[in-house]
């Protein structure tokens, strides 16, 4: 077997590759391992509490900067996106998940905080007395 080049007996062929030169590539083959149907491994929890829900995405290999949540009247979808820069025209989805929410949850005052490793999405109750309720008939 013909080889192009030799390599210096006891030299560490990784030595030969600069370490910016991995650096750069990493990024690339994750991009490529995405557009190949590989996918942030994401997970989404639904937490009822007494005056809300809060919505909790976890995905380690995703930057905080990364996420997004968008709100179209009640249908809420949290994603995330991989650019190599953060200019970068080009953006490959790491992951979507969407949820149509009901008209018990107050749309008004949602908000959005990255904490720890997680995404959480706080949505709130609407006030109980803006809820239509039926009135009992008291017989006299």
């Amino acid at each position: 077997m013909h080889t192009p080049f030799r390599i210096k007996k006891g030299t560490n062929p990784m030595k030969l590759i600069s370490q910016e030169f991995i650096r750069n590539l990493v990024p690339q083959l994750d991009l490529l391992n995405t557009l190949g149907g590989g996918i942030a491994q994401a997970t989404m929890r639904i937490d009822k509490r007494e005056k809300g829900v809060v919505i909790r995405v976890a995905a380690p290999s995703v930057q905080p900067d990364n996420f997004h949540v968008v709100l179209n009247n009640q249908h809420l979808t949290v994603y995330s996106e991989y650019r190599h820069e953060p200019e970068a025209q080009l953006a490959a989805p790491l992951f979507i998940r969407s949820l149509d929410l009901p008209d018990t949850l107050d749309l008004t005052r949602i908000d959005a905080v990255h904490e720890g490793r997680e995404l959480l999405v706080r949505i709130p109750y609407k006030d109980s007395t803006s809820h239509p309720r039926e009135i009992n008939i008291r017989h006299r």
